[in-house]
This record gives structure tokens, C-alpha cells and sequence, in this order.
């Protein structure tokens, strides 16, 4: 005959933070410190800009392959596409602190207009994708000059000025 074990909350209450802790670092947070948890990017960084008659899309991708990479454009969004997988040599190890993230990314962003698919240049140097492509004239950013106009004092009915404040 089988013993009966006596409830313990507190032993529920560890199972339920364990089993939750698990729940979350699968939906794509880690565990912070002084135990909060913080959202994962599982998306390389990214930056696009106008440097002088060029524009340049970057992402950090370290540890990436860059045959792993696939770069296209479908009308004015650039997508960028990519793996990076984990090798493993024994089953699962224990992580003192783990902040590299594997699997697939995607990115997308909206080209200026006028960008062509075809004059995009693509290099590859130290962990970092850069795409660059001239920019069309029409499309360089343009500065406008903002006109500042004073609000008049509304005069009261009967003539009089209003009271300054």
C-alpha cells in the first residue's frame, strides 16, 4: 500500500513558478534580474538612413552565415530573412547566463521611393549586413521652413481691449 503524501502549498506554489517560468521563456522572454522578465528580440537590430546620395539599410547579424541570409523586394518593402542554429554537443546545458538567440528572423521595411530592387548592393563585413542603393533625387529629404505666426488679442464687444496677462 502506497503512502499518502501530505499537501504542501509551498511546494505547489515552486511547481506553478517553475512551470511558468518555462511558459514564458518559450513565448520569447527571458528572466532579468532581481527576477523580472524582460521581452526577447529574436530580431536583428536594425537602421536605415540618407548618407549624403546614398541609402543604407544595416542589421547586426552576428553569427549568421551569410548564405543563410535571403534578401528581396517586393514592390517598395525590403524583406531580409535568416537562420541561425544552434549546435549542440551534449543534450541540453546548464546556462549560467544566456542571451544568444537561435532560430529564424524576418525583417521588412518600406523603401523610399523611386529605390530599385536592381541597384541594391549588399556587403557582408564582421556580423553586419549592409544594404545600400542610391538615392533618387526626387526622393532626398527636403527641408521645410515652419512659419511662426502670432495669435492677435481678441477685443471684447464694446470696444475695449482685453485685459493682458
Amino acid at each position: 500500500m502506497a503512502l499518502m503524501e501530505r499537501w504542501n502549498p509551498s511546494r505547489e506554489l515552486e511547481k506553478f513558478r517553475h512551470d511558468f517560468d518555462d511558459l514564458l521563456e518559450r513565448l520569447g522572454f527571458e528572466h532579468g534580474r532581481l527576477m523580472e522578465w524582460e521581452p526577447i528580440s529574436r530580431h536583428p537590430a536594425i537602421e536605415s538612413y540618407v548618407d549624403g546620395d546614398k541609402f543604407i539599410v544595416r542589421l547586426d547579424v552576428p553569427g549568421i552565415d551569410p548564405k543563410d541570409i535571403d534578401i528581396k523586394v517586393a514592390g517598395d518593402v525590403l524583406t531580409v530573412k535568416g537562420s541561425r542554429e544552434e549546435k549542440r554537443e551534449t543534450e541540453k546545458p546548464h546556462y549560467f547566463q544566456r542571451e544568444v538567440r537561435y532560430g529564424s528572423f524576418e525583417r521588412s521595411i518600406s523603401l523610399p521611393a523611386g529605390i530599385k530592387a536592381e541597384d541594391l548592393k549588399a556587403i557582408f563585413s564582421h556580423g553586419v549586413l549592409e544594404l545600400s542603393a542610391p538615392m533618387p533625387k526626387e526622393a532626398a529629404p527636403k527641408a521645410i521652413k515652419v512659419q511662426i505666426e502670432r495669435a492677435e488679442t481678441k477685443k471684447p464687444a464694446g470696444g475695449k481691449k482685453a485685459p493682458q496677462e
